[in-house]
């Protein structure tokens, strides 16, 4: 989808005249119609122009545009309490993250909404691939914007920053240290137009410790603390969704137990009953499954065996007892397809699915080989530090492709447009099936009951 890169500011500005227009910096749009075609080039500029300016100016007119045509970035807080006080069941929300080819997948993904009536559904992007995809949070949330503008949808657009997470070396090497660096991601994120952040600090849990009050801890009083920044970034009039996370995906099964101390410990690090700040809406838990599935030295994904009753189990006791909208599972997009529907069924809230967008993308047969070919000559030279003793090839591109992403994204986003389509009609598949497995066909009816977006609105960078 190569499109024009605006060389000035004034150049941007002439290609907006008859489309909309900017008065004491608010935006007006004349022709909804051509502002969505002109979508393109606004977010191929808002990732792909040298100019600093121009791509900032280009992602502003995507955000104010967002707004005027009613699909602006959103907290989904609101539907997440309505499901802690029961007054919906039997839906999850599905959070999927978008590691490569962004603005048509995303685009892919709002015409799967609008054809299924659906609006609770979450983009999201984690701290390790804002990294290796080379997408900023300013980046990602323009992208995923500009493809609603382009899809004509009207609705509140969620988007996630997913595992901003401790890292446990860094933290126990200076924990001060690595808390001022997430606190910086997240206030950029929130800057950005991201009104749902997941903290994961379950990383820092310390199963040697010998009760589990003392093992989790670190992670309720770290949540705690990066709660409260969050709150004091937030919009004004908005409760942004956090999430919290009491076991790291690929360990062993979260407890009872081990939900119970982590909410007591964090609600009592919030402040006392009468003061208290508003907490998670939600927490993650492990039930068995791993990122990015478990692959095999013929590179198949081997079979996981996920606790669906230790789900529902947990999630009865966060929304019962702790009064959140329920638990959330992490590493399912490699699930066998008959394994979704038991999501709604044990009342999951919300799920992850991340790298089985991935491998729709890399298996398709539209795939151009060559480019396959030179992606993997690339990991080859540059992840070979990563590859396990043992490795197949099979298991280490299948383990590393994803960091293919960054350094090939404007490769990727120009490829034929007969070529992205077939790989998009794919994937449209996947998500139509998602959609229906996780019962997120029609939750338009529950967004328009339970959501109302709070304007936010930016100036126009300074020229």
């Amino acid at each position: 989808m190569p499109q024009t890169l605006w060389t000035s500011i004034a150049e941007l500005e002439n290609a907006v005249k008859g489309i909309c227009s900017v008065k004491h910096g608010e935006l007006t749009v004349a022709d909804k119609s051509e502002f969505a075609k002109f979508a393109d080039e606004l977010a191929w500029n808002a990732v792909f122009n040298p100019d600093e300016k121009v791509r900032g100016l280009a992602r502003w007119y995507i955000w104010e545009g967002s707004a005027a045509l009613k699909c602006p970035s959103a907290s989904i807080h609101d539907l997440y309490m309505e499901r802690a006080h029961n007054e919906y069941e039997s839906a999850t929300v599905p959070a999927i993250n978008i590691r490569g080819l962004t603005y048509d997948v995303a685009r892919t993904i709002f015409r799967s909404m609008k054809k299924n009536n659906a609006c609770a559904i979450i983009f999201e992007i984690a701290k390790s691939e804002i990294d290796y995809t080379k997408q900023r949070p300013a980046e990602y949330a323009s992208v995923v914007l500009a493809a609603a503008i382009r899809e004509s949808y009207v609705g509140p657009v969620f988007i996630q920053g997913d595992h901003f997470q401790v890292n446990a070396k860094k933290y126990a090497a200076n924990a001060r240290e690595e808390m001022e660096s997430l606190k910086k991601l997240m206030t950029e994120a929130i800057e950005a137009g991201f009104y749902n952040i997941d903290i994961d600090s379950s990383t820092i849990v310390d199963l040697s410790k010998p009760t589990c009050l003392d093992q989790q801890r670190a992670n309720f009083e770290t949540c705690a603390e990066l709660t409260k920044h969050i709150r004091k970034f937030e919009p004004k009039g908005m409760t942004i969704s956090v999430g919290g996370e009491i076991g790291e995906v690929g360990g062993k099964n979260s407890t009872v137990e081990e939900l119970a101390t982590f909410m007591e410990g964090y609600n009592s690090s919030l402040g006392t009953a009468k003061n208290r700040i508003t907490g998670i809406s939600k927490i993650s838990v492990q039930t068995g499954t791993s990122h990015g599935g478990v692959p095999l030295p013929d590179g198949k994904i081997a079979k996981v065996k996920l606790d669906f009753e230790v789900l529902e189990q947990l999630g009865a006791v966060a929304r019962e007892q702790f009064h959140l909208g329920g638990v959330v599972q992490h590493g399912a997009s490699t699930l066998p397809e008959e394994a979704f529907d038991n999501f709604p069924k044990k009342q999951t809230v919300e799920v992850h699915l991340a790298t089985g967008f991935q491998n729709i993308i890399y298996d398709s047969a539209a795939f151009p080989k060559e480019v396959k070919d030179e992606i993997y000559a690339w990991l080859k030279q540059n992840c070979a530090g990563e590859r396990k003793e043992g490795d197949s090839e099979e298991q280490f591109y299948y383990k590393t492709r994803k960091k293919g992403f960054g350094p090939f994204k404007q490769k990727l986003w120009s490829l034929p447009e007969e070529t992205r389509s077939a790989i998009m009609s794919e994937l449209s598949r996947t998500v139509d099936m998602l959609f229906k497995k996780l019962n997120a066909v029609g939750s338009k009816k529950l967004t328009d009951k339970y959501i109302k977006p709070v304007a936010v609105h930016k100036r126009p960078p300074v020229i």
